[in-house]
């Protein structure tokens, strides 16, 4: 057998228009290069970075492309010079696909910043297939505690979470506000809790729902996203796709706070809710804005180390591969509990 399904991307869509934003093919198995290795994969999870690929926010360089960036499967093939895993060995690979590796950045543990950063799933070929490649280097062990399920959103959910705590330099006894409670947030609640178990988390996320699940998971509060919080927060951390819950949370933001804005892109249909930006009730007293790019290596791999320590196991919901489309409207539509990860048939 050397043809595989994938689900790919053809053309940049308005999901507000259509329902089936990617196309299921048949195309054939890719062959590693030198050091890459060939997975097969187990588990993929669906991140909101799709959903920015397919409106073209972040539109990949040339299409058709196959998305996913949170890739479980075992190892299958090895090409020349590979020799870091074995065959059948269980890996993960995430959004940071290469870098150039000798830039200030990728020489300071910064690859993360690397002006010629390859993301995978929309530089390169991606995980919603049966199959992918990826160089050995940016392939991490998955421990045996997860699941390929519950492992999928460690890779990029996770670990952007775990960037986005070191950028906001939590204390305990502070407090966290989380905006959105989506894959990403709710991950961060699970590493607050074990890490600073005096810090008091408030999420603020427009459906009732996320608010319910967010207050199940231990936050003293839970909100709508314009609501104002019981007390001003130390450190606030955003996740959504929009401009009003970052203008509100710099609201909510006491002197000298920090707010992490953890997304790569953002929409442009609220963008008139920066007009509202007002000096001093949202920026004067020094307060900080700081925005999280991309992940480094470094960042996947302590994750993953301390998700299995603790443990931290996510919360999924789980599709078939041939289910995508559905679980991305889902996603766009804010039908969300945890994660929404697709998981593959090799029967």
């Amino acid at each position: 057998m050397n043809q595989m399904n994938a689900m790919m991307l053809a053309r940049i869509h308005d999901l507000k228009k259509t329902e089936a934003p990617l196309v299921s093919q048949t195309v054939p198995i890719p062959t590693p290069g030198d050091q890459e290795i060939l997975i097969q994969v187990g588990a993929c999870g669906v991140c909101h970075t799709e959903l920015d690929e397919i409106e073209g926010r972040t539109p990949p360089p040339r299409l058709p492309v196959i998305p996913g960036h949170q890739v479980v499967g075992r190892v299958q093939e090895s090409g020349t010079g590979a020799v870091r895993f074995s065959t059948g060995q269980r890996v993960g690979v995430a959004w940071i696909n290469r870098t150039c590796g000798c830039c200030e950045f990728c020489l300071d543990d910064r690859e993360n910043l690397c002006p010629e950063f390859v993301a995978t799933g929309r530089d390169v070929h991606g995980g919603y297939a049966e199959y992918m490649t990826v160089h050995e280097a940016f392939a991490y062990p998955i421990p045996a505690r997860f699941s390929d399920a519950q492992a999928a959103p460690l890779l990029c959910a996770g670990a952007i979470g775990y960037r986005s705590m070191a950028l906001c330099n939590l204390k305990d006894g502070q407090r966290l506000g989380l905006t959105g409670f989506g894959a990403s947030a709710h991950l961060v609640l699970k590493m607050v809790r074990h890490r600073f178990p005096d810090v008091r988390v408030y999420v603020f996320a427009r459906s009732p729902g996320e608010q319910a699940f967010a207050r199940s998971m231990g936050a003293v509060w839970a909100g709508h996203t314009k609501d104002t919080a019981p007390q001003p927060l130390d450190r606030i951390i955003d996740t959504t796709p929009a401009w009003t819950p970052v203008v509100e949370a710099l609201v909510n933001l006491k002197p000298g706070g920090r707010l992490v804005v953890n997304a790569i892109r953002k929409e442009a249909a609220d963008r008139d809710a920066l007009l509202r930006l007002d000096y001093s009730s949202h920026l004067w007293h020094e307060k900080e804005i700081k925005s999280v790019a991309n992940v480094a290596r470094s960042d996947v791999s302590r994750f993953l180390e301390m998700a299995d320590r603790i443990p931290i196991i996510p919360e999924v919901e789980t599709f078939s591969l041939e289910a995508a489309n559905r679980a991305l409207l889902e996603l766009k539509n804010r039908r969300i509990r945890g994660a929404k990860v697709l998981v593959m048939d090799h029967r």
